[in-house]
């Protein structure tokens, strides 16, 4: 259970930060839509559990050191390739918006140009890459229990101190500010995005586990965490929307609001989180080229994140905005690859056990 566990917590501590701790993808891709958005987080929660859990299971299964042979399992050879491609394209895209992420939370809340945190990031995740497996995944798990706690703090201040009620916060909903055209595809944007940002270091990391029911077992805990998460974010947000739909990191201004020292807490927590992300994706877009016994690995690992750095510059609003949705959709190839290998092998498991009778 330990391991499932620690499976759970770096899977959480990885789409964490790519997905929602800074509060303005969920506001995007389920707040923007107003009080129907909240069926979408549901809708999120049961496809993380369930990719989780199917990603981890093959990634311990098949003993990987990379997505690629977990994408090839799932979508066959010729689509693989296709996939493999657009996912190992989009791992440098999220560790751009981290390394924008960063840069973002220093200037909101120090006063600390932009760039000055972006460099702060990328320096840090370029250290991290550098270590070995065991210890990215100890260090990312390390800030999801703290998250948790902040984040139950920031919903039962939001929902008992709401001057509107939900029908009257309702009206500043604003789909067209939306990432997506409707409530259910926002959803499914949502969790396609993730899971092609983060199935490549879920496979890796649920090598670790003894077997695949226990790394089967961390992807679903792991994914009922971050469905719990999203329920959360989401219900603060929208309890304060007239106040923090128009800024950058909205869990961190909700913090704000109850008081400063939460606020330096969040803070913290925001960092941690986007550095896991930024760590997690670094690590998998690298090692999909290069492995980490080669003698160029470091070399390429400060390349990299120095081009990420540049890339980064662009904004965070507005990557998120656009990097996110586009990955999105092309991450419904692999929802769809999953569950159709899910149903092949359900189906040649009771055909084996049929012909053993």
């Amino acid at each position: 259970m330990r391991q499932s566990l620690q499976i759970a917590g770096a899977f959480v501590g990885l789409i964490v930060g790519a997905g929602f701790a800074s509060g303005q993808e969920v506001l995007q891709f389920f707040t923007s839509f107003g009080m129907v958005g909240m069926a979408g987080t549901l809708v999120a929660t049961a496809l993380f559990a369930f990719l989780g859990m199917q990603i981890a299971q093959l990634g311990n299964r098949l003993q990987t050191k990379s997505h690629k042979e977990v994408i090839n399992h799932i979508c066959g050879r010729y689509l693989g390739i296709a996939v493999d491609i657009v996912i190992t394209f989009f791992l440098f895209g999220v560790t751009v918006v981290m390394m924008a992420g960063s840069g973002s939370l220093f200037e909101q809340q120090f006063g600390i140009p932009s760039y000055l945190g972006s460099i702060f990031m990328v320096v840090v995740t370029i250290l991290t890459v550098c270590s070995n497996i065991q210890r990215i995944i100890t260090l990312m798990g390390m800030f999801t229990p703290v998250l948790m706690a902040v984040v139950v703090i920031l919903a039962i201040y939001s929902l008992s101190s709401m001057d509107l009620s939900f029908s009257e916060l309702n009206q500043f909903a604003d789909p067209q500010a939306a990432a997506a055209s409707n409530w259910v595809l926002g959803a499914f944007l949502y969790v396609s995005y993730n899971i092609a940002a983060g199935v490549a270091m879920l496979a890796v990391i649920s090598t670790t586990a003894k077997n695949s029911k226990q790394a089967g077992m961390g992807g679903l805990l792991g994914g009922l965490g971050l469905g719990l998460l999203i329920i959360l974010i989401n219900l603060g947000i929208f309890s304060k929307f007239d106040l923090v739909k128009d800024v950058d990191l909205p869990t961190l201004a909700l913090a704000g609001q109850i008081s400063p020292w939460l606020a330096g807490i969040m803070s913290i927590v925001l960092l941690g989180m986007i550095y896991n992300t930024a760590v997690g994706m670094l690590y998998s877009f690298t090692v999909r080229f290069v492995q980490p016994e080669h003698p160029r690995f470091k070399l390429s690992i400060i390349g990299f994140g120095i081009l990420s750095f540049v890339a980064s510059l662009a904004g965070f609003t507005k990557l998120v905005g656009t990097v996110y949705p586009l990955m999105g959709y092309l991450g419904f190839v692999l929802i769809a690859a999953t569950v159709v290998a899910w149903f092949r092998g359900r189906v040649a498991k009771q055909t084996e056990q049929t012909g053993a009778l």
